[in-house]
């Protein structure tokens, strides 16, 4: 961390906003105006879009992330988190990954902490579920599909067989939909490779509590959506919530039970709860309030935007909507940094601040491999896709989304290399506790080395004595 008599513009996360931000800022920053500092407990900034395609192993996990540091080489990346702030000081403190909490000075500060999964106090969830909001779980639950597989080939106990061979998805959204047809289009190819292990065999289940699934496409897309879905064996309970699912035995509020190794949670999410501790302006839902500036209601020297923050939206709001707020997506989150970095210049130069303001283009949607919906607004116009050219939407628009110019080669690499070689289906589990056998390896030494185990030794060790 340096220490410097220039200004100091804190972000504070270091997402899609974070990062987005920041490179703006940068780039029209004048040469000594401002030290930019990132703050926020990961090195890389994740592309959450892409987390169903890495859990299905059609993108290489390490490509749906970007280095902050390398991205950022005239920022101050800083990997730990900003505890409180004081406003009335200027003053934010920092955990590091390691060792005290520090304070750091700020003149500017831009909130980007995005959002966490929204979960409820359902038992046996915080033990059993898999969410997925971060490539670690995109990772985990790739690994752990395959080895359910495994389990399921090597067995003879038909129950243990029955119950990894059976998977729930709790949300119909985005982020449920595009995972439980990415998983499940894995798991029937990876089938092809068990001797023992059928798609037959297998049960997947997504359940919501509303009344469609993929709303954000619309309606028709969505029932469209969900009879795709049941015409390759998925059962989805609409209306329908998870009661418990203590030791992997689901119950349904619908009566519905089931036993199942996979708990996949993707019901929505919510604000970081740390805003909580920034004594910041929050909207009724835990969102920072913030102007159509982007600027956090009632100051001038705080910025906030994407998922944390609740922003009118001005277009909605002109045709007659009074209480539109921006939905929490990649599309506005990409546009809103932008206008937020101009804005941070502009306040720090004196200038007047920009309204954001920016039409839904629409909303895309991948099911697996060849298989999606897509509405594209243009006007008033809306052109509804599905199947395999509503697929190349989706990548086509999340492949340019992709920050940076290095991450979108290595993800059309990807896609490239998809389409002459197979899908790896190898599992690496053991990726989760890599020192595990090494330790049962090295433990019985140290044991020995503590306790002599036979008379031999004890004689040796007593003749040293």
């Amino acid at each position: 961390m340096s220490t410097t008599e220039r200004p100091r513009i804190l972000v504070v996360g270091g997402g899609y906003v974070g990062l987005y931000a920041a490179r703006r800022i940068l780039k029209k920053m004048r040469y000594g105006e401002a030290t930019v500092t990132v703050v926020d407990p990961r090195s890389y900034m994740t592309y959450q879009p892409f987390l169903p395609e890495a859990a299905a192993g059609s993108i290489s996990p390490r490509h749906v992330v970007v280095p902050l540091r390398r991205v950022l080489p005239k920022a101050e990346v800083l990997t730990g988190r900003v505890t409180t702030i004081d406003q009335d000081r200027k003053v934010a403190t920092v955990a590091p990954l390691v060792g005290e909490a520090y304070e750091l000075p700020f003149d500017y500060l831009v909130i980007a902490l995005g959002a966490v999964s929204r979960t409820f106090p359902i038992p046996g969830l915080a033990e059993n579920g898999i969410g997925m909001k971060g490539v670690e779980e995109a990772i985990g639950l790739r690994n752990h599909v395959l080895e359910q597989l495994d389990k399921a080939d090597s067995t003879t106990d038909e129950e243990i067989r029955r119950k990894a061979l059976t998977f729930v998805f709790i949300g119909g959204g985005f982020a449920g939909a595009e995972t439980v047809g990415e998983v499940e289009d894995m798991a029937r190819d990876a089938a092809k490779y068990y001797p023992n292990v059928k798609r037959e065999d297998m049960r997947f289940v997504l359940v919501d509590v509303a009344d469609k699934i993929l709303p954000e496409v619309g309606p028709k897309l969505g029932a469209w959506g969900k009879e795709h879905l049941e015409s390759r064996g998925v059962e989805v309970y609409l209306k329908t919530g998870m009661d418990s699912c203590v030791d992997g035995h689901v119950v349904l509020n619908n009566g519905l039970e089931v036993d199942a190794s996979t708990i996949v949670w993707t019901a929505g999410v919510k604000p970081n709860p740390a805003l909580a501790r920034f004594n910041l302006p929050l909207g009724p839902r835990g969102h920072v309030d913030t102007a159509a500036t982007l600027q956090v209601q009632g100051t001038d020297y705080i910025w906030a935007a994407g998922d944390n923050a609740q922003i009118p939206d001005l277009v909605a709001r002109a045709a007659g909507n009074e209480n539109a707020w921006c939905p929490p997506n990649a599309q506005h989150a990409l546009r809103q940094a932008k206008v937020l970095g101009d804005n941070v210049i502009s306040g720090m130069r004196g200038f007047p601040q920009r309204e954001y303001k920016h039409a839904n283009k629409g909303a895309v949607a991948g099911l697996g491999l060849h298989k999606g919906v897509a509405m594209i607004v243009m006007g008033k116009m809306k052109i509804k896709l599905k199947g395999r050219l509503a697929w190349y939407m989706h990548r086509g628009y999340h492949g340019m989304a992709m920050p940076t110019f290095n991450r979108k080669i290595r993800v059309f690499a990807d896609w490239t290399l998809g389409m002459f070689l197979k899908r790896e289906v190898v599992s690496l589990g053991a990726i989760e506790n890599p020192r595990e056998e090494f330790y049962e390896a090295a433990s019985p030494v140290s044991a020995r080395a503590a306790a002599p185990a036979d008379k031999d030794d004890a004689k040796a060790a007593k003749a040293k004595a």
